[in-house]
């Protein structure tokens, strides 16, 4: 059977899958999840907020959706400081959910000030979409924040 094509067939809680990121083989045990939406100085934004447990660590991964140039769909998120390990090992463990979860790994920028950025795009928001506790409110802000 296939992995969900339509949207909403599937579900975050005890879903679990083992990835590979970077050569390393993990396994990637979702406990909750839920999608948010924000209103920022008139700026409409998606948050989508994963618990999960990888390779061990238990960890919430966060990530802020917006419209940008082209009105693309471009979701930003930080590694933690104070994650085990440091940011490096953070941003990894959260690329391991986003492959696990959407098929895809995010793009990870070390920034000048240090900070690790973590950007994902609108295929993985498509991949979010087969979740049933994302996929009404992607649906919803997609539609709400379209500039046709």
């Amino acid at each position: 059977m296939k992995e969900g094509k339509a949207g909403g067939s599937l579900t975050l809680r005890g879903f679990e899958k083992e990835v590979e990121v970077n050569g390393k083989t993990c396994v990637v045990k979702v406990i909750d999840g839920e999608a948010v939406e924000e209103d920022r100085g008139g700026r409409k934004l998606l948050r989508i907020r994963i618990t999960a447990e990888v390779g061990g660590v238990r960890s919430e991964y966060a990530i802020t959706y917006g419209r940008y140039s082209r009105n693309k769909a471009v979701g930003y998120a930080y590694a933690k400081t104070d994650a085990p390990g440091g940011r490096g090992a953070d941003a990894e463990r959260f690329a391991a959910v986003m492959k696990a979860l959407t098929r895809r790994e995010p793009r990870i920028h070390r920034i000048k000030n240090g900070k690790t950025k973590i950007e994902c795009y609108g295929g993985h928001l498509e991949g979010f979409m087969r979740y049933t506790e994302l996929a009404d409110v992607i649906k919803r802000w997609l539609e709400e924040t379209s500039r046709r």
